[in-house]
């Protein structure tokens, strides 16, 4: 019998009142299901279970007011599950664990994406491999994308033998077909489209010598910056003495995984093995990606030459990167969006200015777009019932990407309905040895977040009690001007019901962004109303995706608006802005009447 005790909440809270009980006495409980809610004045959480086992005995009731270290739940675990419900004088024979150890403040602001309670399948496999028996490795990351081969090497700095496993890019698709070269090339047609508008800061070009985009240039620069890195990365892989196969790896059992004809054993594993972009159903589809005129990203970044024409399916964020890089080399770029509205996931302060920054570019936006078919090389859409064709020299289709499973779905691993592994905030899937992180999670889709969760997943096998926050990952988009956001936006928190601040300070009012001629966008910070605690910050400016990372720190050491107020920023610089936000928030907004 295991005595589960209310840990310390922390803040200066010691007790909470219980809200909901969901279990009984003689109720099976799995590992992560739900036992109770508790309430506090910051918050009301679940408490889950850490072990899997029969309810003896229920020690709570709602409305009943709790203490730190009071036995709330005792758990019949292991053998004596199968026992009768334990008496109230029964003794904890097999030690005591606590729940919610998390402080509460950590949670003030719930994750996003697929709640932790529902994540691990209910019962895991069993392996076909006597746990007690020697491993070839301690571990084996499957796939060396960001997720992976950070995974690997901090696996390794930890004294942990391991195997990396890649069947095609080191780096993953981020650094070989995706962030750093789409960034490259963002970097080339900002500095044509800077030229461009030298006149604006006093360069008069008139009468020199033409310029034009050189394309085999950029794409020249583009590919050194990746090789670069890609090489960094194996040569990381080798300091650290990673094991390195070249091949595609298939799971054999929890502690197999097989490359060509070797099985390779191991006593824990993550599987790291990403995404691939999402393809239109439609029925010409397929003929037209293969004849070339339909691209995904991954061909956009080697296009044999510059377009005139270009329709982007799809106004996201990989979508609307690219219509910013092939507009400003001259493409005339149409936008066919599904949705109401480009970029629907930002804050809608945000959304407006950007479609006006986009328009004003020269870009034409199409929402509420049903595209029909494809044939030859016009796009067949729908808008309101009405049939509309665009003809163009590539239709890049950009609506999202879809997790890859493949080699690994016949091991018992728990997959979700999207085709991603299924896991918990501590990367855990169903499998106890299996861990999975990065895009074949599903849960955020960016080259930090797998970094993260990779870290995460090896610290948990190493014994630590880590878990991801995905409310404090901040998301980027690299246009001009860039977009930068962390937490909930104005809309999320007003559907939460909670109580708020928000300010937000005009770049127009920041005397670096005057000085760089950069002055469209703003900062934009939302406070909880009674502590001060950053709910959620949305930035566009020239350095949004460095200005960022600030709100995030503060975020993630549960600071507060004060804190961020009261830090002394270089002046002049755009990080000022963020200063100012928070001086507005506290009611004392110097540059900017509030």
């Amino acid at each position: 019998m295991k005595d589960f005790k209310f840990a310390d909440i922390g803040e200066g809270l010691t007790e909470g009142t219980v809200g909901e009980v969901f279990v009984k006495v003689g109720d099976k409980v799995d590992e992560f299901d739900p036992l109770f809610s508790v309430e506090t004045d910051k918050v009301t959480e679940e408490i889950t279970s850490i072990d899997a086992g029969i309810v003896g005995e229920v020690l709570i009731k709602p409305g009943q007011v709790i203490k730190v270290g009071e036995t709330v739940v005792r758990i019949k675990t292991g053998d004596s599950a199968s026992s009768a419900p334990a008496k109230t004088e029964e003794k904890a024979e097999e030690g005591s664990s606590v729940i919610g150890a998390v402080p509460v403040s950590n949670n003030l602001i719930p994750a996003r994406g697929v709640k932790t309670s529902s994540a691990p399948a209910k019962s895991a496999p069993k392996t076909t491999i006597d746990p007690n028996q020697t491993f070839d490795y301690d571990l084996i990351v499957v796939g060396a994308g960001p997720g992976g081969y950070v995974a690997a090497i901090r696996a390794a700095q930890s004294n942990l033998k391991t195997l990396i496993i890649e069947k095609e890019y080191f780096g993953g698709v981020c650094l070989n077909v995706g962030c750093i070269p789409t960034k490259a090339l963002l970097k080339s047609s900002k500095v044509y489209d800077l030229i461009n508008h030298a006149d604006k800061y006093g360069i008069d070009i008139t009468g020199t010598k033409a310029f034009a985009p050189n394309w085999e240039k950029m794409m020249a620069r583009k590919d050194d910056v990746v090789t670069t890195l890609t090489k960094g990365v194996q040569a990381l892989l080798n300091a650290n003495k990673v094991k390195i196969v070249k091949g595609t790896a298939v799971g054999v059992d929890a502690h197999t995984v097989k490359v060509g004809s070797k099985n390779y054993t191991t006593k824990n594993m993550i599987l790291a093995t990403g995404s691939i972009a999402r393809r239109i159903k439609t029925p010409n589809f397929e003929k037209a990606f293969k004849d070339g005129y339909v691209i995904t990203s991954t061909e956009a970044l080697a296009l044999p030459k510059i377009p005139k024409k270009l329709v982007v399916v799809g106004g996201g964020v990989i979508g609307v990167e690219f219509a910013a890089l092939y507009s400003k080399l001259g493409t005339e770029v149409t936008i066919l969006q599904g949705l109401s509205t480009i970029l629907e996931m930002l804050d809608k302060d945000v959304i407006s200015v950007m479609e006006k920054v986009i328009k004003d570019s020269g870009i034409k936006i199409i929402t509420n777009a049903n595209v029909k078919d494809i044939k030859g090389k016009s796009v067949v859409y729908e808008v309101n019932g009405k049939e509309a064709k665009i003809t163009s020299d590539y239709c890049l289709v950009s609506i999202g990407r879809e997790s890859i499973v493949e080699g690994f779905e016949s091991i018992g691993l728990n997959i979700g309905e999207r085709k991603n592994f299924i896991i918990d905030d501590a990367c855990k899937t169903n499998i106890p040895s299996i861990y999975a992180i990065g895009d074949a999670t599903g849960r955020s889709m960016l080259a930090h977040t797998a970094s993260a969760q990779g870290i995460c997943a090896v610290e948990n096998i190493l014994g630590k009690n880590t878990t991801v926050n995905y409310n404090r990952i901040p998301s980027c988009i690299y246009t001009s001007p860039e977009v930068a956001s962390v937490g909930f936006t104005e809309e999320q928190i007003k559907d939460k019901k909670i109580e708020y601040t928000k300010f937000k300070f005009p770049l127009a009012a920041n005397g670096k962004s005057l000085a760089d001629g950069d002055t469209v966008g703003f900062v934009k910070i939302l406070a909880e109303k009674k502590y001060g605690e950053i709910l959620g910050a949305h930035i566009i400016g020239s350095t949004a995706t460095d200005m960022i990372s600030e709100i995030t720190a503060v975020m993630e050491t549960e600071g507060t608006i004060d804190d961020l107020g009261s830090t002394i920023h270089p002046h002049p610089t755009l990080s000022e802005a963020v200063m100012e936000t928070a001086h507005g928030l506290s009611g004392h907004a110097i540059h900017v009447k509030s």
